[in-house]
């Protein structure tokens, strides 16, 4: 199938893109890796399709004395190839050379993923793991919010009709901070049968495993990080079947073995960094 008619504006600013989504049916487009096959499927029908690929504000990183500024517009591949400071000890370049293809992180965007909140792609639920938060421009000025607070369900966020995602602050992890990140896929490229995410660091206090590729919101497992801080790997493998048993229920034992098996695995892999 083909698209729709529509109308297509490349953005030149922030304002422009904001002035152009005043028209109800616009779509905003990042790298398109998502929307492209919805616009031939017809899943979306917009009546304008807005450019985001050239606004330069979109592509920005800055460094602070905490966190990482990452442009929306930054690609996996620029993440993968080292193209940008690396805050997180190598979890960022880790998930980004495990996503897709290299074609697809190419051009995907990390700023797309998020706002485009499939359950099964790997930027949520790293990003709920490191504590993210993200930047949205509207009309009149900016706020900031959550990335679990972001995501309402799969395919639903809390982004406005009037807003555009603008760029993702990552909080730096000290020298100590640890990670691990696994996921159960099919074949290589395809989509997270299930996730683990897990991010620790001792010299701020900080420790969060996260359970995503789920129908809905990624799953963070607070019982489990609590116990993984306070009395190691042992301890939090002993709390993590009973606490993720009790966060989804209703599920069958197919799908709660396989992402208990990735978390199970992701704390196990923890200890050897």
């Amino acid at each position: 199938m083909k698209p729709v008619a529509f109308q297509y504006h490349r953005a030149s600013d922030i304002d422009d893109a904001l002035a152009q989504l005043a028209d109800s049916d616009a779509k905003l487009m990042a790298g398109g890796c998502s929307l492209g096959p919805m616009l031939n499927l017809r899943l979306v029908r917009p009546t304008l399709l807005v450019d985001l690929r050239h606004i330069a504000e979109l592509r920005q990183v800055a460094c602070s004395r905490e966190t990482l500024r990452i442009g929306s517009l930054r690609t996996h591949a620029e993440i993968e190839d080292g193209g940008l400071p690396d805050v997180t000890n190598g979890l960022l370049p880790h998930v980004a050379h495990r996503i897709a293809y290299r074609a697809v992180r190419n051009r995907g965007t990390m700023g797309g993923s998020v706002a485009h909140a499939d359950p099964a792609a790997d930027w949520i639920s790293t990003l709920i793991a490191l504590g993210a938060s993200l930047v949205i421009k509207r009309p009149g000025g900016e706020r900031t919010i959550a990335v679990d607070r972001f995501v309402l369900a799969g395919f639903a966020t809390d982004l406005g009709e009037n807003e555009i995602l603008a760029a993702i602050d990552i909080p730096k992890l000290s020298r100590h901070g640890r990670w691990s990140y696994h996921k159960i896929c099919r074949k290589t490229g395809e989509f997270a049968k299930a996730i683990a995410a897990i991010v620790v660091d001792p010299d701020r206090h900080y420790a969060r495993i996260v359970c995503g590729a789920v129908e809905a919101t990624p799953v963070v497992m607070t019982d489990t990080a609590a116990a993984l801080q306070s009395a190691g790997t042992a301890a939090a493998l002993e709390k993590v079947g009973p606490e993720l048993r009790r966060l989804m229920p209703g599920h069958d034992a197919v799908f709660l073995q396989l992402h208990l098996t990735a978390l199970r695995r992701a704390l196990c892999e923890l200890d050897r960094r």
